[in-house]
């Protein structure tokens, strides 16, 4: 239940092992304050961006997190970054998290078709059993996307994080099973197909 570095392609985006070498391209669309309003990290510097990567390839480094840059094919560019984290191999559990794209590609289709990568993998190589995902209370529309790509809501934990800015985060959890994953694969397939058409499909 060992989980190395993996690059995941589909047909539109390639996950790719977050490195060192990425911190220009990550650096060239991060700096945009509405993509960290309601996240528990705030991007603003240089230095911050240093620590994000850090932070993120010490995790991978223990054991307990695997985070990739999004790359939209079509540009060749990097649009973003996602993770799986709170990797489990005991427990076969990991979540999805640390997603965020830039604001052009926001609402592309390139969000679902990572997230259609990431399960796939997590499911049907890693064998996982549970794959969380969670977000900020207020977070409306990153809890749409949840349900969209068909996650089912399981609750909320009350006073569970404390924002860059002093405020309370209230944590909007979302999983999907390994018994939901037949019916969420096909329910993914079918959202790609309305983003990008019936030949896009990831192969």
């Amino acid at each position: 239940m060992t989980m190395a570095p993996v690059v995941l392609e589909g047909r539109h985006v390639r996950l790719e092992p977050l490195t060192q070498a990425h911190f220009s391209d990550l650096a060239e669309i991060a700096f945009d304050p509405a993509l960290w309003r309601l996240s528990t990290v705030l991007i603003e510097t240089e230095a911050d961006m240093h620590a994000y990567i850090n932070a993120a390839l010490a995790l991978q480094q223990a054991g307990a997190a695997l985070p990739w840059v999004t790359r939209e094919k079509s540009s060749g560019r990097i649009v973003g970054s996602t993770r799986f984290m709170d990797i489990q191999p005991a427990h076969k559990n990991l979540e999805i998290g640390a997603t965020w794209l830039a604001r052009p590609w926001q609402g592309t289709g390139l969000n679902t078709e990572a997230k259609y990568l990431q399960l796939r993998y997590a499911f049907e190589q890693w064998g996982a059993m549970r794959v969380a995902l969670k977000t900020h209370h207020e977070n409306l529309r990153s809890q749409a996307a949840m349900r969209a790509i068909g996650a089912t809501q399981e609750g909320v934990f009350r006073n569970h994080m404390v924002m860059p800015s002093g405020g309370i985060r209230n944590s909007v959890w979302f999983s999907v099973t390994r018994e939901d994953w037949p019916e969420v694969k096909v329910h993914l397939q079918k959202r790609m197909q309305r983003f990008f058409g019936d030949d896009c499909l990831s192969s």
